[in-house]
């Protein structure tokens, strides 16, 4: 990994990187486990597995660097059209590794958070997820949030449809609605939009993935499929992310 500097926090700090130019919260599109299995002559699974290393590695990386928030696409709700052996396999691995992950992500003050739904997931990997969000609960550091069986579109249509019933049940008036109010009733509520959106495997798409929060979100894109993303590439994303000129609509002179 490049070498880093220590703040007076005790985080990690990217050299020619100024704190105030690190992104609070960083979103990853984890693309590219099947092409690497595929490119090894493996099963698919065995990308996924591949995948989870680095997964670790980039969570304590951020956690190091005094991230605020990393949120990672795990499983999309699109992604229940893959043939049904994958499937098996990647709740199956889900099953089996959080109880290990558990352990890292204490030893790194980690707390971990799910959004997405939880219709259509198996009991033996809701009460793996519950745990890990229990166990980490009172944990101070790095935000993690694990986008599991999440759809962006689905998102906004079932906080429309929750404040829309609100209005109905008189609980809330339909002025009250703003931006505001809004952000904090979808599932990431809570969360500072993502400052920085990667995706690996050099594919240039969002996937209904955030659709909302990343409205002002820097892009990054690595060629690297997600199982070679390293410390090395998740700092070259934030050393680009740093030297963006981010206006937010406003003119650069202002």
């Amino acid at each position: 990994m490049t070498g880093t500097q220590k703040t007076e926090e005790g985080y990690d700090l990217i050299p020619g990187v100024a704190p105030e130019r690190m992104p609070r919260h960083i979103a990853i599109i984890m693309d590219g486990n099947g092409r690497w299995a595929s490119s090894r002559e493996l099963p698919r699974a065995a990308g996924h597995r591949a995948g989870v290393k680095s997964a670790r590695a980039i969570v304590e990386q951020a956690a190091r660097l005094g991230i605020e928030a990393l949120t990672l696409y795990s499983f999309s709700h699109e992604n229940w059209n893959r043939p049904q052996a994958e499937i098996n396999a990647l709740m199956g691995l889900l099953v089996e590794v959080l109880p290990i992950e558990r352990e890292t992500l204490l030893k790194n003050n980690v707390r971990f958070r799910v959004i997405g739904s939880r219709e259509g997931l198996a009991p033996e990997v809701l009460d793996e997820l519950d745990r890990t969000c229990e166990e980490s609960a009172k944990c101070t550091g790095l935000q993690l949030n694990i986008a599991l069986n999440y759809g962006s579109r689905q998102e906004i249509l079932d906080t429309t449809r929750r404040l829309a019933q609100q209005v109905a049940n008189g609980e809330l008036k339909l002025e009250e609605i703003d931006e505001c109010r809004f952000s904090n009733s979808l599932w990431t509520g809570g969360l500072p939009d993502p400052d920085l959106l990667i995706r690996t495997a050099g594919e240039y798409r969002i996937s209904n993935y955030l659709l909302w929060q990343i409205s002002y979100a820097e892009i990054h894109v690595s060629e690297l499929l997600w199982p070679d993303f390293d410390e090395d590439a998740m700092n070259a994303a934030i050393i680009d992310f740093a030297s963006r000129n981010r206006r937010f609509g406003t003119l650069e002179n202002q």
